[in-house]
């Protein structure tokens, strides 16, 4: 039996492993092209640990009512807890006169952006946000590496739209040759009757010629 053998262990400590997820959560959420290379076993942990903060900040997004703000500020304060904490120091340093604000740190930026985007990209998609793909194995240690994403991403979105609208000209095209073709069968029949009328009237002059003669 497998009791209290949910997760792998990675070699690590629990510190250790809880601060490698975060890091391994904000670069994923931060990343331009919202994926990032790394491990087998490491995608896999990261999986579930980042699905379930992008699940807290839709839940955010779809709060109603006069409790609303209460509740989606408790739910942005869970998902913090995903991430490393930023600005320790940003208290002591605005008291103090000439001394610039302390800049946001990753942590900081990957939670605004789960709560402002991904929270309203994913409001209709019930689970499923990340996909995995095997890249092969490392040079060196042999590794499996694999490739962490979000779904939907823009580049996915991107690549749908010229897809869609590549269809759409394909099939345009289609029924522009479909039109030319019926009208040049139709001007065919068109010609073809009229000329058998001609040859009619000249084998009816004929046969009047011969019966006058």
């Amino acid at each position: 039996m497998r009791h209290l053998n949910a997760h792998r262990k990675l070699g690590r400590t629990s510190e250790h492993r809880m601060s490698m997820l975060r890091n391994l959560a904000t670069s994923l959420i931060n990343a331009r092209d919202e994926r990032i290379i790394t491990t087998v076993p490491k995608a896999k942990e990261l999986r579930p640990f980042v699905e379930r903060v992008i699940t807290l900040a839709k839940r955010a997004g779809a709060l109603t009512g006069d409790g609303a703000a209460a509740q989606s500020l408790h739910l942005r304060r869970q998902a913090a807890g995903f991430f490393h904490a930023g600005n320790s120091g940003a208290a002591a340093a605005t008291g103090r006169r000439g001394q610039a604000r302390a800049p946001r740190t990753a942590g900081v930026a990957a939670l605004k952006r789960l709560f402002d985007e991904l929270g309203q990209r994913y409001a209709e998609r019930p689970g499923g946000y990340t996909r995995i793909i095997r890249l092969g194995r490392r040079d060196g240690d042999n590794a499996e590496l694999a490739i962490i994403e979000l779904v939907d991403n823009p580049r996915e979105r991107e690549a749908l739209d010229s897809k869609k609208a590549k269809s759409a000209t394909s099939g345009k095209k289609k029924s522009a040759k479909g039109g030319s073709k019926a009208e040049t069968s139709s001007a065919d029949s068109t010609k073809k009757a009229s000329g058998g009328g001609r040859r009619s009237k000249k084998t009816e002059s004929t046969a009047a010629e011969q019966e006058t003669e």
